[in-house]
């Protein structure tokens, strides 16, 4: 059971690191600090929103439509942090006590 715990902090971890990179990306790729047009920061960006785009999907269903303003980030960002903490609380029940 510790070993599930482990590789579910780490999953966690993962992702939450991918959401940071995505995040400050797009503020830099806003404020025009980087540029789409160079490879690498293109294949970068859109493997980030690849990976991100099916989990930020269904919650923009439930959002109301906020021009200029993507909110699915944040939410996301939150319901993770959620989720680490939940499993962290309950890290007594994987190491059996």
């Amino acid at each position: 059971m510790v070993t599930l715990f482990q590789a579910l902090t780490l999953i966690l971890n993962v992702i939450w690191f991918i959401m940071i990179a995505h995040i400050v990306m797009s503020w830099l790729i806003n404020f025009q600090v980087l540029n789409l047009r160079q490879p690498l920061v293109a294949q970068i960006w859109y493997g980030l929103n690849n990976l991100l785009e099916p989990v930020y999907t269904p919650i923009r269903r439930f959002l109301p439509n906020t021009p200029g303003l993507d909110l699915a980030p944040l939410v996301a960002f939150i319901v993770l942090i959620i989720l680490q903490r939940a499993l962290i609380n309950n890290a007594g029940f994987f190491y059996g006590y």
